[in-house]
């Protein structure tokens, strides 16, 4: 379990994960050594996952954003291995959800105009094993994309 420490420890990570170790420590309220030590341990616990680079995809062209909802053809044996296989392997694809119901994968898609978004979708989306539907949704506006946790 997390105590009180964990958590500010967490928090200014969180909100700021370039910070470095003396400066985190101090805003957490503790010495380096033992923040270093705290936040070891929570990599161990599997609680903090790592640190990473976000890119913002906008800056690098990819003006377009599409969000795929897949319906799959389940009587197929390896319909979910397969079609999974195959969208892990289109550089576009983001983001890749399972689902229980009647929508079974999301797939977030970018492309850098409408243009390549079709080259996308008709030769590698449509060309995937297994899909029974599809429907596309493009992204209007982003209202809120924060992975911070209340901690």
């Amino acid at each position: 379990m997390l105590d009180d420490l964990d958590r500010r420890l967490l928090r200014h990570l969180q909100a700021d994960p370039a910070l470095p170790m003396p400066e985190l420590a101090d805003r957490a309220g503790l010495s380096p050594g033992r923040a270093a030590r705290r936040l070891e341990r929570l990599r161990a616990e599997g609680v903090l996952l790592g640190q990473e680079a976000v890119v913002d995809w906008h800056a690098l062209g990819f003006a377009l954003h599409v969000s795929l909802r897949v319906s799959l053809d389940k009587t197929a044996p390896r319909a979910f291995d397969d079609f999974l296989e195959g969208a892990r392997n289109i550089p576009e694809v983001i983001e890749i959800q399972t689902f229980l119901g009647r929508v079974d994968v999301r797939l977030s898609v970018v492309a850098r105009d409408l243009g390549h978004y079709q080259q996308i979708y008709r030769a590698r989306i449509l060309s995937l094993p297994h899909i029974a539907d599809i429907e596309s949704l493009m992204t209007v506006a982003v209202v809120k994309s924060d992975e911070e946790l209340p901690l």
